[in-house]
């Protein structure tokens, strides 16, 4: 409503403007007839419901000069922003054609030219414009973040990442996180490409510059596991805890790949009675209960679930000592007990796994980049009762 109010006020600001200059040049009495034809025509138009046609109008009538460049400027914005992209980028672009703008009206010309074509997906004109402005001081910064935007959106992380250090440069702000992730997806192509050399490099250097990189960590961990260098698999795991232990969870399958190509599988089962002293995750407890079943008996697992989950509640935990319970039970418990499965398998299954803290994404897989807000490092394994 307030956007259909303002229209409706820009030609009556427009006529009552024409009616002053008019008064300015003379003090003769005026007629409604002295009122130009195609405002009568504008506002008829808008009467007649038809917006679209009113608005063309009172933009051809409205002369680009010095004083109606800012309401060029804020009506091509209106436009983007209620979609309306080809709109805002003919007056734009209309804008920029005019010899006699000033150098600073040309270059917020250019700047809102360069959304528009953002809006509309047209990164290759919208790269063209940004890159002219970030020599211009009043766009600069925010210039350069558009460019930072395309280039994470064309997956051109050579140019995001010298883009982020010049970001960096110039606010003083830290961008190593986000320059590391940049250096983890270019490790994931050569990774892909057949090339753990220069993946590995790629990975070294994420970490070098931020060393708190889970996802630099879990690389480095693949390539050494897929190389045979199961000890500096082992090691790059590890120091994850050290990093974020939120991330425990994502360590413990490829963890335990590691000891079982050494021929070492009671070594991980060590390990997680270590670091289940110091972080209760339930993806710990259950792994390491699972190993208890495997290697000792289903009662050592069963009771050993039971402690846990008595001082941390865990549906993960329940559905897991169903199952051993199952295995043993004597009808009519059995199944009472298939029922409670039933219910507790439905649960989880339609739970998700990762949810980003910043936009409340959820999901079964773990993005490095949300989604949902597109910011990195936000997306972490749940936690709670249904949870972690």
């Amino acid at each position: 409503m307030l956007l259909e109010t303002l229209f409706l006020l820009l030609p009556l600001a427009a006529v009552s403007g024409w009616v002053a200059g008019r008064r300015s040049l003379s003090v003769k009495t005026k007629s409604i007839s002295d009122i130009p034809l195609n405002y009568l025509k504008g506002l008829n138009l808008l009467l007649d419901e038809q917006p679209d046609k009113a608005i063309d109008l009172f933009i051809q009538m409205l002369e680009v000069n010095n004083d109606t460049v800012e309401t060029h400027l804020a009506l091509g914005s209106l436009f983007r922003r209620r979609g309306e992209v080809e709109r805002a980028i003919r007056i734009h672009q209309n804008l920029i054609a005019r010899p006699t703008l000033l150098p600073e009206q040309r270059a917020h010309a250019l700047f809102e030219l360069g959304q528009d074509y953002m809006k509309a997906g047209l990164f290759d004109r919208a790269e063209t414009l940004f890159g002219e402005l970030v020599e211009s001081n009043p766009h600069s910064e925010q210039a350069l973040g558009y460019l930072l935007d395309i280039y994470q959106q064309e997956k051109d992380w050579e140019n995001a990442i010298k883009i982020a250090q010049r970001i960096s440069v110039k606010t003083g702000k830290d961008f190593t996180p986000l320059i590391s992730h940049f250096y983890c997806e270019q490790a994931d192509i050569a990774s892909k490409q057949g090339e753990p050399t220069r993946a590995m490099k790629l990975v070294k250097k994420a970490l070098s510059i931020n060393k708190r990189s889970v996802r630099a960590s879990l690389q480095e961990a693949k390539i050494e596991h897929e190389s045979g260098n199961e000890v500096a698999a082992i090691r790059a795991l590890k120091r994850i805890e050290e990093q974020d232990p939120d991330y425990l969870p994502e360590i413990l399958g490829p963890l335990l790949h590691c000891y079982q190509s050494m021929g070492k599988p009671e070594d991980m089962l060590v390990y997680l009675r270590e670091v289940l002293s110091r972080h209760d995750a339930i993806s710990i407890m259950l792994n390491l209960a699972g190993l208890l079943q495997h290697y000792q008996n289903d009662a050592t697992a069963e009771a050993f679930i039971e402690e846990f989950l008595h001082h941390r509640p865990s549906l993960r935990g329940m559905d897991r000592l169903i199952d051993i319970n199952i295995k043993h039970a004597k009808e009519p418990v059995k199944e009472k007990l298939h029922i409670l499965k039933s219910v507790t398998s439905q649960l989880l299954e339609d739970k998700p796994i990762y949810s980003c803290h910043v936009c409340g994404f959820n999901g079964k897989t773990l993005h490095w980049q949300c989604p949902g807000c597109k910011r990195w490092d936000t997306v972490k394994p749940i936690q709670g009762v249904e949870g972690e």
